[in-house]
């Protein structure tokens, strides 16, 4: 254990002004390739650490792009597993139908790697029932890995309008296709209702899980309940509550209606999952789906909280609690962007797979982190 990273102050769930990067505890991280941008979260200081070169590979965890959105930005590997392949135990919760740790890298095989040592099931986290069934050595044949023949999805209104990205997913594309891939356009819009519901779930789960994990632990703190840290950062206002507030919070503190979470949860999983990646799967004849993982980082503004273009797709693995893997793609202007792979659940190791053949087969070159201001 090499030490602790500083992520984003309760996974960004607080408030829906937050500042990516920032904790009371551990103030601002930032991003090595621009230290005035962001670095995304809620792992922010998990991505920053490993391409800053601080350690080979970092844990992360996600609930919706908080593995993915940092690898991506700062030009590093992360994979979000399918939910239920590693444990959750320990991890603060927000939700435990979303939530999963796991390996942030500088290359798919370190990251796979580090799947290897995490990935089982446990006792205490009954999401991980069927995972014996799935473990593998998630690093054999990486270095064989060929996406020849392989059929991949293309979710081109994912990409966004952004002329930098649309180029660099242009060049990820053309290397793909050189390496033997068969590219497939997807038209794919996603049902509004499914992130309307997704934050209903979140928000409920937030209340009962937080709740659970803070009642179960050892000794005597000073908060056993969301209601006790809403109480707690009122009580410290100065330091918890100067640049962002917690209204997420107060809003997830008085939902109780089991049966509209239920409804809410049932939907949000069809529409990513069933009517989602399944479906765009199963009527493309396809193996993955590829979008760019995020838009450039954009800078860090205290005052006004995070503020990025509408890119990518990982909301759709994030719900249903499928793979999704991020490799960097490429730099616009020295902002690092990473290309998305998605697949079905329990497909982590064709991912990965894919991931790593995509590595190889990348012509682009890779931004080298500077230390320093954008544009320095």
């Amino acid at each position: 254990m090499l030490g602790k990273t500083n992520l984003s102050e309760w996974a960004n769930i607080r408030s829906s002004n937050s500042t990516s990067g920032w904790s009371a505890v551990g103030g601002q991280t930032r991003n090595p390739h621009a230290i005035d941008r962001n670095p995304c979260g809620s792992s922010s200081g998990s991505g920053a650490a490993i391409a800053a070169g601080m350690a080979w590979a970092a844990i992360g965890t996600e609930t919706d792009g908080s593995i993915t959105c940092p690898a991506s930005v700062n030009g590093i590997v992360g994979f979000k597993p399918t939910v239920g392949l590693v444990s959750r135990t320990r991890v603060i919760p927000i939700s435990h139908s979303q939530d999963t740790p796991g390996p942030m890298a500088r290359s798919v095989a370190d990251a796979a790697l580090l799947l290897n040592a995490i990935a089982g099931g446990d006792r205490d986290d009954a999401a991980t029932a069927g995972a014996a069934a799935h473990i593998t050595d998630f690093a054999a044949g990486l270095d064989k890995a060929s996406l020849k023949g392989l059929r991949i999805g293309v979710l081109r209104k994912q990409a966004g309008s952004h002329a930098g990205v649309t180029a660099l997913f242009d060049r990820a594309l053309a290397d793909l296709k050189a390496a033997g891939a068969e590219l497939v356009e997807i038209d794919y819009e996603p049902d509004p209702a499914m992130f309307k519901d997704e934050g209903e779930v979140l928000y409920y789960e937030l209340k009962q899980d937080l709740g659970a994990y803070l009642a179960g632990l050892p000794g005597n703190p000073p908060v056993r309940s969301l209601a006790d840290v809403i109480a707690f950062n009122t009580a410290h206002a100065a330091e918890e509550l100067r640049r962002f507030g917690q209204e997420t919070f107060e809003k997830a503190a008085k939902l109780d209606d089991a049966a509209a979470y239920r409804k809410a949860r049932e939907n949000s999983l069809r529409l990513a999952g069933k009517e989602g990646i399944d479906r765009l799967l199963a009527q493309n004849n396809v193996s993955l789906l590829v979008a760019p993982t995020t838009p450039p980082t954009w800078p860090t503004d205290p005052v006004a909280g995070d503020h990025y273009l509408d890119i990518g797709a990982g909301s759709l693995p994030a719900i249903a609690g499928y793979p999704h893997l991020t490799v960097p793609m490429g730099a616009v202007e020295g902002l690092p962007i990473g290309l998305s792979f998605i697949g079905a659940a329990w497909q982590d190791k064709r991912v990965l797979d894919a991931g790593a053949a995509y590595e190889r087969a990348r012509t682009a070159p890779l931004h080298t982190p500077t230390f320093k201001r954008w544009g320095e």
